[in-house]
């Protein structure tokens, strides 16, 4: 069956922070007066989005409040493994107000280099849209970078009520696209939520793992038929 669909993941994906988060925290963080080393920031919250559950809202309900208060509570999480002790509820606001605001702006975030060749490509002929666990900051982030145009939909965990490898997220991807799952292909970094997430539902999935595996090679592999049975 040819395919028809291409969904995107976004954060590792398409784009990525345009500097380290361990430094980009710490710097916040020094303006609260909170002195923590960026590499000590970077590995607690490596520690903290691993244990941190995705959020789930009850089917059919999208997060009432985008899902911020999910972000606060890891940022709350990363400070208190670095610093020993939970942050004061006025100085976590605080804080973590100005790096929800940080994150939101286009130029916190780069675009990978492949990423703008594949998709000119690509939309040639196929349909593509994106499906992220992120919240409603990644549109403005995405046109602030030009790659809307190439879009048809931004499928985002927030509205969905749940996050990938949710099966919920893939079957809102289908319903947005009008596509069975053999004819989709999903593209995305994460092995858990987007390979194993995506190949769960029947979808094709390209695990990106850059250099070698970057999009120039997805885009290989889906000109030379892998996914729609055409070689």
């Amino acid at each position: 069956m040819p395919l028809r669909m291409l969904f995107f993941d976004a954060a590792g994906t398409l784009i990525r922070p345009a500097e380290p988060v361990g430094r980009t925290y710490a710097q916040h963080a020094m303006r609260h007066g909170i002195v923590a080393e960026p590499e000590a920031i970077m590995q607690a919250f490596r520690m903290a989005w691993k244990e941190t559950a995705p959020p789930l809202h009850p089917e059919g309900q999208m997060a009432a409040d985008d899902d911020r208060g999910w972000w606060r509570a890891l940022v709350g999480d990363v400070f208190g493994r670095v610093l020993g002790a939970p942050l004061a509820e006025n100085g976590l606001e605080a804080l973590f107000g100005e790096l929800y605001l940080h994150y939101a702006q286009p130029q916190a975030w780069s675009v990978f280099d492949d990423v703008v060749p594949a998709l000119e490509d690509l939309s040639r002929d196929h349909r593509l849209l994106v499906l992220s666990n992120f919240d409603r900051r990644l549109r403005s982030i995405l046109a602030g970078h030009d790659l809307l145009r190439f879009f048809e939909q931004v499928i985002i965990s927030s509205e969905v009520g749940a996050a990938k490898p949710h099966p919920r997220m893939f079957q809102a991807a289908l319903a947005a696209a009008g596509c069975l799952p053999e004819e989709a292909l999903h593209i995305g970094d994460d092995v858990k939520c987007d390979l194993t997430g995506a190949q769960s539902c029947g979808i094709h999935a390209f695990h990106v793992k850059r250099p070698e595996g970057g999009l120039g090679a997805m885009m290989q592999k889906v000109r030379s038929g892998a996914y729609s049975g055409l070689r």
